[in-house]
């Protein structure tokens, strides 16, 4: 049985200790946030040990890995004081704060030989893993389009986002914190993304960053994607999938409802009902993964270089786009790591 603890005590890290109590092979021994407040409420309501700070934890536990769950604007220095003491890191996505950041953290994984695996979520959803399965077996042939929708009326007023009202202060929103997921799990699905072209709008005047985006993406394949995401308008229908998603291939087409079902054509594949957890229980898959792969010593699917390399370099490319106002490759940002 794997020993790790929780580092971050807020929104997310609940939603994740809930997941951590049905991962098979690993427990989490002890917690801390620099809120104390916030710890001493996981240590009641997990029964787990709490500390004070990152030293004090790795020092009293002793982990076999460390779950960094706090804000991106302290990675780089939680992830470095774990690497240079070898302790394995799954890493909340944003994986920081600037491109720059995201390199150093990744180097010191690199330069100390420890592993670090992303929490990137979405890819774990269990509509995406059969949506995936459909894919991969041919049911509608070649994949040339997809689009997702995604809609949440959670970002207006003077006091938005009150789950994480940190992201009114955030200067960059919607792409950097929500449309990671959806990049990540379209490079998951239909391959590498080699070149996007993004617009970006701010409907909210009380936020600093965007919280309206269109994406258009070309895959290494030939495919091209539309990603379309705002916080300012209700779902069509409630449900746990936070988008609305299509997939055309030349054999048919594949349906995504916010409900969790899948559709191929009008046959449903998958009703998505009655998962526990948080959409689609999808933590608790990322973090079996993460558990699983440490013990099996095999690759993990967000290894951190990776995905800095890819996905978090398409989430830079993005921004670049509406700066210059122009289509980027990639791997303008990529061959920078």
């Amino acid at each position: 049985m794997l020993k790790g603890v929780l580092v971050g005590c807020g929104f997310f890290g609940r939603i994740q200790m809930e997941a951590w109590k049905r991962v098979d092979g690993a427990h989490i021994a002890g917690v801390s946030d620099l809120d104390p407040a916030k710890a001493a409420a996981f240590q009641r309501e997990f029964n787990v040990a709490a500390y004070e700070d990152l030293d004090q934890i790795l020092q009293a536990v002793k982990p076999d890995f460390v779950d960094i769950a706090t804000r991106p604007a302290t990675h780089l220095k939680l992830a470095r004081e774990c690497m240079i003491r070898g302790f394995p890191v799954l890493l909340q996505k944003p994986v920081a704060e600037t491109w720059d950041e995201a390199r150093r953290i990744v180097g010191f994984a690199a330069g100390a030989n420890v592993r670090m695996m992303i929490n990137e979520n979405w890819r774990w959803q269990r509509w995406y893993r059969e949506i995936a399965a459909l894919l991969g077996s041919g049911r509608i042939g070649r994949p040339f389009y997809y689009s997702m929708q995604a809609r949440a009326r959670d970002g207006l007023g003077l006091s938005p986002y009150p789950n994480q009202p940190y992201f009114k202060d955030m200067p960059r929103l919607i792409v950097y914190e929500t449309l990671v997921h959806h990049l990540d799990t379209a490079r998951f699905l239909i391959g590498p993304i080699e070149e996007v072209f993004c617009r970006t709008a701010r409907i909210n005047s009380h936020i600093r960053g965007e919280d309206m985006a269109l994406i258009m993406t070309k895959h290494a394949g030939g495919a091209l994607g539309m990603i379309d995401c705002n916080r300012a308008c209700e779902p069509d229908e409630p449900g746990p999938a936070l988008e609305i998603a299509r997939f055309e291939g030349l054999d048919g087409k594949i349906r995504l409802r916010h409900s969790g079902e899948v559709f191929v054509g009008d046959e449903r594949v998958f009703s998505g009902a009655e998962l526990p957890g948080y959409r689609g229980d999808s933590c608790r898959a990322t973090q079996q993964h993460f558990v699983d792969c440490l013990r099996t010593g095999e690759q993990f699917e967000t290894e951190a270089t990776a995905y800095v390399r890819t996905t978090y370099a398409t989430v830079e490319a993005c921004y670049l786009s509406v700066r210059e106002n122009r289509p980027v490759q990639v791997d303008e940002i990529a061959s920078t790591l």
